[in-house]
């Protein structure tokens, strides 16, 4: 095995250079992971281009699966030749949301490509509590794409989605596309799907979605007295004002985008949301207990049996060298995109 590989190292925030850098060993309760896929998520896009890391350089990317090469001592559960998806977030396990179960609101957490080094590379170390195995009949492009789809489901079980009810997906990337999915799963009579990009519509036709609208005052129209849930992935402040405004007497509206400008409600948004007894949640990473989740494993079993889509969605599948140039372009909106995947040990 090489003792380097190439990565893609963030330096500072625009300055990203595909390098040699050394491979890591995996320490006792870690294995190797050679990356199979990892894909974009917006997060990365703000991270790299402007916001930068918690420490740099750095290299990013947390949304991966690649096969088990090599384990240290201690590592349990795996063994070479194993397919896994990696969840991002690694959990102290210490303290009070942690041993509660609840995984996500940990307070004291590390993070792929954030905090520690990601998956923007050939290889990377995994702690065996984040070592999650994929059925064979997984393939490792969909096995990078669980945790943005037990995001999604993340969110919906934060509500109280049942058969027959109406529900509003706001924002068409991959989290809204498997929030569709999931919506219909549940027994949905009818979804809407909201994004003001043509293209991005159409795959939300794609995914399930019998009704679709490319802007607020189209939403509001097919709304009628409201959705008894709607999910909101776009993070924009107008979107979130058109979560609560959508929703119907005693609906709820699950948040997962993050928003990078203050937010706040218009006086007759903030009227129904009170008249209508309206339930906002916050919704956080995908995680529950026994870690990662029954979201992780629910995604697992319906990508396995075919249930839940994911080839659709997939708009780019690129090499580590065309990575600083593609998140440039993605920063700018110049090129369409939905999941973009980069395929570390391949070429461009």
């Amino acid at each position: 095995m090489p003792e380097t590989m190439r990565a893609a190292v963030l330096h500072a925030p625009g300055d990203i250079r595909v390098e040699e850098v050394p491979r890591p060993e995996p320490g006792p309760g870690e294995a190797l992971v050679k990356v199979a896929a990892c894909g974009v998520c917006g997060s990365d896009i703000a991270r790299m281009l402007s916001a930068g890391a918690h420490r740099m350089p750095i290299i990013c990317g947390h949304e991966f699966a690649g096969v088990v090469v090599a384990t240290g001592p201690g590592a349990d559960g795996v063994a070479e030749g194993d397919l896994v998806s990696v969840p991002p977030l690694i959990p102290c396990f210490a303290c009070d949301p942690c041993r509660q179960g609840k995984f996500s609101l940990c307070a004291d957490y590390d993070y792929f490509g954030s905090r520690r080094d990601g998956a923007y590379a050939e290889y990377v170390t995994v702690p065996s509590s984040n070592l999650f195995r994929v059925d064979d009949r997984v393939a490792p492009e969909a096995a990078a794409m669980i945790d943005p789809a037990a995001i999604a489901l993340h969110a919906i079980w934060r509500t109280r989605l049942g058969i027959g009810q109406r529900v509003a997906v706001i924002g068409a990337g991959p989290i809204g596309l498997f929030a569709v999915q999931w919506a219909r799963l549940a027994g949905a009579s009818e979804v809407l799907a909201v994004d003001v990009n043509d293209q991005k519509v159409a795959m939300a036709r794609e995914a399930g979605a019998g009704q679709t609208a490319t802007g607020a005052e189209e939403a509001r129209d097919l709304a009628g007295d409201g959705y008894h849930v709607v999910i909101e992935s776009a993070g924009n402040p107008a979107t979130v004002d058109l979560a609560a405004a959508l929703c119907a007497r005693h609906g709820e509206a699950a948040f997962i985008g993050i928003p990078h400008a203050p937010v706040e409600f218009a006086k007759s948004t903030f009227n129904t949301f009170l008249r209508r007894e309206i339930s906002l949640h916050g919704a956080w990473n995908s995680f529950s207990a026994p870690f990662p989740g029954d979201e992780w494993r629910a995604t697992a079993d319906a990508m396995a049996a075919g249930s839940l889509r994911w080839k659709f969605m997939i708009t780019h599948e690129l090499g580590l060298d065309a990575l600083p140039e593609t998140m440039r372009r993605l920063g700018e909106r110049s090129i369409f995109s939905s999941k973009v995947l980069f395929r570390p040990g391949e070429e461009t």
